[in-house]
């Protein structure tokens, strides 16, 4: 008895669960197979002998179908009770066999395929997506399980669409994470124009203007972006962003200022980018949705005739300065 239990147990050390798959792919029939064609036995009457479930069984059943595909093992119908065949190593018996009947499903499948992917146990993967209330404990608990969780969901959001929105909408419903994301973007765009003048060797002022960045200038967002770039991932970047960003504006209106042809394009670009907002805004000033006189009457209201008189005068006083300095400008020409 005790040699027989040692060479059962060596056969198991040397094969794993081929041992035991062996029993299950020489007694139960192939599917189709009717039970008068072979001696063979059905799962469910082979888990009963057994006293385990069915389902066990079959997991066993598909593990040694898919090795046989893979001319591993011999196929079922090669085999009949009481035959031993060659098993292969024990190692192997992972790649076939999964534990969980939650791999059986296309949704099982996935997950899987992603595991092996990742170089870990099929089985591990597949008992975390079946409970994802421990995995929940887990992220709420652990920042390293934290951490991984959201480079995974960084990972998905690619290829989800439906995900991705709903990420979207639930970082605008709340105020906190809505604040965060703006911040993040204006500290990510004070960071995109340090790198652009290094990177391009341009820069854009305050007007709008698109110039070549001095020597100096270059040199100090060069300076500041490698201190950006050097921050560890943990570590936030807004407040370098600003300082940054901060630095080389001054060093840009400095550029501006030391220049005087560049100062009075300076300034032309900014009159005309604020006139050409004007101009947008004062389209807007229609009356064609206004059928009748009535009509005038609901949305009248005298403030709104004084600030039209007081821009009127405005524009008036900007047309006047400019004609007379184009008058002096003609009486020096001549």
């Amino acid at each position: 008895m005790v040699a027989e239990d040692a060479r059962a147990f060596g056969a198991y050390a040397r094969t794993g669960g081929w041992a035991f798959a062996l029993k299950v792919a020489r007694s139960v029939r192939p599917g189709g197979q009717g039970a008068g064609e072979t001696p063979k036995i059905s799962a469910k009457e082979f888990a009963e002998l057994a006293g385990c479930s069915a389902e066990r069984v079959m997991r066993y059943y598909k593990a040694w179908d898919k090795a046989a595909d893979d001319g591993m093992v011999p196929h079922f119908e090669a085999l009949a009770p009481g035959m031993d065949v060659e098993l292969p190593d024990a190692d192997v018996w992972l790649s076939y066999y999964t534990s969980r009947s939650s791999a059986l499903t296309p949704r099982g499948t996935a997950i899987t395929e992603a595991a092996e992917a990742e170089g870990i146990r099929p089985t591990k993967a597949l008992e975390v997506a079946e409970n994802p209330t421990a995995l929940r404990a887990a992220i709420l608990a652990d920042p390293g399980t934290a951490e991984a969780a959201r480079k995974a969901l960084m990972d998905r959001l690619g290829e989800d669409p439906a995900l991705r929105t709903e990420l979207v909408r639930d970082i605008v419903r709340a105020d906190d994470l809505k604040k965060a994301v703006a911040a993040e973007a204006k500290a990510g765009d004070r960071v995109e124009y340090v790198r652009q003048i290094v990177e391009k060797g341009q820069v854009k002022t305050p007007a709008g203007q698109v110039i070549e960045a001095p020597a100096e200038l270059r040199e100090e967002a060069e300076r500041h972006l490698s201190l950006i770039d050097e921050l560890d991932d943990g570590e936030e970047s807004g407040e370098w962003a600003r300082e940054a960003y901060d630095t080389v504006r001054d060093l840009v209106a400095q550029t501006v200022q030391s220049d005087p042809e560049l100062r009075v394009q300076e300034r032309r670009a900014k009159f005309y980018s604020s006139l050409q907002k004007a101009t947008k805004v004062f389209e807007e000033l229609t009356f064609d949705d206004i059928q009748n006189a009535e009509d005038f009457q609901d949305i009248y209201e005298d403030d709104m005739v004084r600030r039209l008189e007081d821009l009127q005068q405005a524009i008036g006083a900007c047309i006047s300065a400019l004609q007379a300095a184009t008058a002096q400008q003609e009486q020096g020409a001549s």
